[in-house]
């Protein structure tokens, strides 16, 4: 086993660290030590460095199986930018460059080796003409039935361990609940592999979740002051994603469609624009992001009622992934939930999806903390609500719900824990249908104590209890009700339970879009980020490769201005440093000179940056063309404009709006008597004319009226 302080040299060199996150180092070790490892990580955790750093310190090859090819590249292209021998084997190669791999193999030239299940069989032989000293199975949960993306390729790698008795493997995935740990070990022949599970609590994804109507005004809110941030929305069905990607680029977003219809070289183009921030919102089917290790996600909406909590946990894990606030956004509605029924029934294993279905719906439904429901889900408990969901920032009134908590966790325990909801239900409503009759279950003290509370509000009362961690569903064991450790505070320690007052249930709740304070233009964070993006360019590269958001912001606030300054940055390691680091200490010392120089000269009033937008728009330019040249949003030379043009500056509006558009608006105004806000308008024209359209062209009807 290597010693401490060579793993924590080999940390700095390759990966630009100083330091392990939590359970990373207990993992490495665990791998020195001859040990099978199953690792439960969310997204963004860092999973990859577990094996990746182990690879550099022992002496063979690491096998490194991976279902995307995407994925693969994407691996390995960052691996040899921090200066690691890493290859890939699939079927995008020809055989020449196969062949070549294969040589450096034999030659020891390299330390990892990604390859899917399905080409395994092609290496056969090579595999025993090479030394394998560590086997790491990314992605794991696809292994089983029980997971939410089960794919039957993955299937065979259970002869890896019978072959290889004496390597270690390390099994990885971001989403399982404890059904598909067991599942996972057991088909991968490591029965007493050590568990790892990490804290899935990302703090700083906010979580939101909407009633799904008018979806796409709801979506032009929430990217108001976003409009420079990366993105992606997931739909259920390819059409969705067509409509919005057009409807978004109608009001002016970068946006595009990825799903399985696209073709090939369109949909990798689109991965790659989305990569390099070249495309900032992709409308996407769940198939995109599995294989992007796109560090500055800003936001994630869901179109759709997600199938599962597994799939949403990790498609929401892809933003913030550097740690950075960012925000998720759930539509949900009753023609989902039947959309979602319908494909359930055509799975293997109809029951469990369609139980966990079920799961998600209360998850969107709840009146609990947000967090906590999907903590609890994974085995993760937690004591107080967090803060950063809709449901913490919009809490309902509670009742003390004590007495309605210990008389189902006491039925739970009577029942021996083999039941699932709606019997709980029945026993405690005293109800005398043949389930309860014939398993004697009207002979329990628990029979029908409380047949005063409705089967429904029971119903809400239970999930409650599941969401806050009191109960857990064995979704593998027909969707028993188990007791978990809090269930014992409840039942003997006298811990009291809160429980949402259900006459708020039906009530809508209406939250106000989060205030995300815009970023204000041309900081040292915006020079260090087209620094990045035009390196990454010239090296073919993606940006979040050369450095991470959370490493430029780093630098912006601590703006090292020497090589060993500039080593001290996390994420910065030797190779990085000598290829990247004179250019950006150069950039940090160069615009901290010319805020010296700003600062001496006198300040603009705010009236010259009206007057600038005045002087380009009599020299003919449009909205789009000021704003490119000013560097401002558009919506802010628009706002110029309206000001200049109340203000009494020769401005014609009709320039920005067409003459059939104004004719529309005076219609609609006398349709609708004359309403104070906008929205009216944008409703009645069913979203066809934007905002800014719609107060153009009230704005001409007002000076003509007057």
């Amino acid at each position: 086993m290597p010693e401490k302080e060579q793993i924590y040299t080999t940390l700095k060199e390759y990966f630009g660290y100083d330091s392990f996150r939590p359970l990373q180092e207990d993992i490495v070790n665990s791998i020195f030590s001859g040990n099978d490892n199953m690792v439960v990580m969310p997204t963004g955790g860092g999973k990859s460095i577990c094996y990746q750093l182990p690879a550099l310190l022992l002496p063979g090859v690491t096998l490194v199986i991976s279902p995307l090819i995407a994925l693969m590249k994407d691996q390995v292209d960052g691996l040899k930018a921090n200066g690691i021998q890493a290859a890939y084997v699939n079927s995008s190669q020809n055989e020449d460059k196969q062949q070549e791999i294969y040589t450096q193999l034999q030659e020891k030239q390299i330390q990892l080796l990604y390859i899917a299940p399905e080409s395994l069989s092609f290496i056969d032989n090579l595999l025993s003409q090479i030394e394998i000293s560590l086997i790491a199975i990314d992605e794991a949960h696809c292994i089983s039935a029980w997971g939410h993306d089960f794919r039957p390729a993955y299937t065979q790698l259970g002869y890896l361990k019978k072959r290889f008795n004496d390597v270690p493997v390390i099994a990885l995935t971001a989403t399982a609940d404890k059904a598909t740990r067991k599942d996972i070990c057991e088909q991968l022949n490591i029965p007493n592999a050590k568990l790892f599970l990490a804290s899935f609590d990302r703090k700083n994804l906010s979580l939101e979740v909407r009633p799904g109507n008018k979806r796409i005004e709801q979506i032009f809110d929430f990217l108001e002051d976003k409009t420079e941030e990366a993105g992606i929305i997931y739909c259920l069905s390819r059409k969705t994603t067509e409509m919005l990607a057009e409807k978004l680029q109608n009001q002016g977003f970068n946006a595009e469609a990825y799903h399985a219809g696209v073709a090939h070289e369109k949909r990798a183009l689109v991965q790659e624009n989305f990569i390099n921030d070249t495309t900032h919102i992709v409308c996407a089917t769940i198939a995109f992001g599995m294989g992007i290790d796109k560090s500055n996600v800003r936001w994630v909406i869901h179109y759709n009622l997600p199938k599962n909590i597994e799939g949403y946990y990790q498609e929401i894990g892809r933003a913030g992934r550097d740690g950075l606030p960012s925000s998720t956004l759930l539509f949900h509605s009753f023609a989902d939930v039947i959309q979602l029924q319908k494909f359930a029934t055509t799975s293997g294993n109809h029951e469990v999806q369609m139980a966990k279905l079920d799961r998600m719906k209360q998850y969107a439904d709840s009146l609990s903390c947000r967090r906590k429901i999907l903590l609890s889900y994974f085995g993760e408990l937690i004591e107080k609500d967090c803060g950063n969901c809709d449901v913490c920032k919009n809490p309902p009134s509670f009742i003390d719900g004590t007495i309605i908590a210990q008389k189902a966790l006491s039925t739970v325990v009577r029942i021996k824990e083999e039941e699932p909801m709606g019997t709980i239900i029945d026993v405690l409503r005293g109800a005398q249908n043949a389930v309860v009759i014939d398993k004697g279950y009207q002979n329990l003290k628990t029979y029908g104590i409380a047949n005063d509370i409705s089967w429904q509000d029971w119903q809400q009362y239970i999930i409650q209890l599941i969401n806050q961690g009191y109960l857990e569903i064995a979704f593998h064991q027909n969707n028993k009700l188990k007791l978990t450790q809090r269930s014992k505070k409840v039942l003997f320690e006298g811990e009291k339970v809160s429980l949402a007052n259900l006459a708020e249930f039906e009530k809508i709740k209406e939250t106000a879009a989060q205030q995300i304070k815009q970023r204000t233009a041309n900081t040292l964070f915006d020079k260090l980020r087209e620094l990045r993006l035009q390196l990454a360019k010239e090296a073919g590269i993606p940006a979040y490769q050369i450095f991470n958001d959370a490493s430029l912001k780093e630098m912006e606030k601590v703006r090292p201005m020497s090589d060993e300054e500039f080593m001290q940055i996390s994420g910065v390691g030797r190779l990085k440093m000598q290829n990247y680091g004179y250019l950006f200490i150069k950039a940090i010392i160069d615009y901290s000179s010319e805020k010296t120089k700003k600062k001496k000269k006198p300040a603009k009033n705010k009236g010259n940056s009206f007057k600038e937008t005045l002087n380009l728009y009599q020299q003919g330019l449009s909205i789009e063309e000021i704003a490119e040249v000013r560097k401002l949003a558009q919506s802010t030379i628009f706002s110029h404009i309206m000001k200049l043009y109340n203000d009494g500056e020769d401005i014609d509006l009709h320039t920005f709006v067409a003459k059939e558009d104004v004719k529309a608006v005076r219609v609609a105004k006398e349709a609708l008597d004359n309403p104070d806000t906008l929205k009216p308008y944008f409703e009645h024209f069913e979203q066809a004319m934007d905002y800014n359209t719609i107060k153009l062209a009230l704005a001409i009807l007002e000076k003509e009226s007057a």
